[in-house]
């Protein structure tokens, strides 16, 4: 007997001394519901698409196509439209009704894209090209009244970086890439839609009336040499899948 009640003492002090740590081992474990989190996708960019960018018929059929593809949402206004109109007249020799069948179907095509009474967004602006402070207003116009809950992101697609001073367009919420810079990055982000889009660019080179040539010449033709390179390393990287 003394025995026995000498091992119920130190079972009952093992119990009492044994870690914390031990206790909380044996615990049953509750798992508990995970909240379920449904991400709202963000909508495609808004791209300010200078008149610079429109005044090739190569580079203009292709971003118009992206944008029919929904990789960007094009923006542009009446006075982006004369710009390019009365430049393409006066340089290509391309008669002013000719120009203005060209913007009719391109506002037909994309409705929504054509923003209106932009002026009083150039109030804040000050260190960019005052002959550009439309081409911004354009955009910040564009975000404040598309009616989005999440800020869009507006971007200006131009030829004419110099002009667009980069440090007051990020303030603004802004930002500026020259046409190949953009690009590219479409093309890393959404290669497929991109493949699609500049297949076709040889038979825009002779829709325009010109002979046919390679693409990778075209490419370069129109300074979009990262992408020219995009394109050379997708073929390469096919011609090896092929082998």
């Amino acid at each position: 007997m003394p025995c026995l009640a000498r091992i119920a003492r130190i079972r009952r002090k093992s119990t009492i001394l044994a870690p914390a740590h031990l206790l909380i081992a044996f615990r049953p474990r509750i798992r508990r519901a995970q909240p379920i989190l449904t991400a709202n996708p963000l909508p495609a960019p808004f791209i300010v698409l200078d008149a610079c960018v429109l005044m090739s018929g190569i580079v203009r059929r292709l971003v118009l196509r992206l944008a029919e593809a929904g990789v960007y949402q094009p923006v542009w206004t009446e006075r982006i439209g004369e710009e390019w109109r009365r430049n393409a007249s006066r340089i290509w020799e391309i008669p002013p009704e000719v120009m203005a069948e060209q913007w009719a179907d391109m506002n037909a095509r994309f409705p929504q894209a054509l923003e209106r009474d932009a002026q009083a967004y150039e109030a804040s602006l000050r260190y960019s090209d005052p002959k550009d402070f439309h081409v911004i207003a354009a955009g910040l116009a564009r975000r404040a009244r598309c009616g989005l809950q999440q800020v869009p992101v507006v971007q200006v697609m131009t030829w004419n970086l110099k002009d667009f001073n980069r440090s007051e367009l990020r303030r603004q919420g802004l930002d500026v890439y020259n046409p190949d810079r953009m690009l590219a990055q479409w093309w890393q982000e959404d290669a497929g839609r991109m493949r699609a889009a500049v297949a076709r660019i040889p038979a825009d080179y002779v829709a325009l009336g010109r002979e046919p040539e390679a693409l990778a010449a075209t490419l370069h033709r129109e300074r979009l040499y990262r992408l020219k390179s995009l394109v050379a390393r997708d073929a390469a990287s096919a011609e090896a899948t092929q082998v």
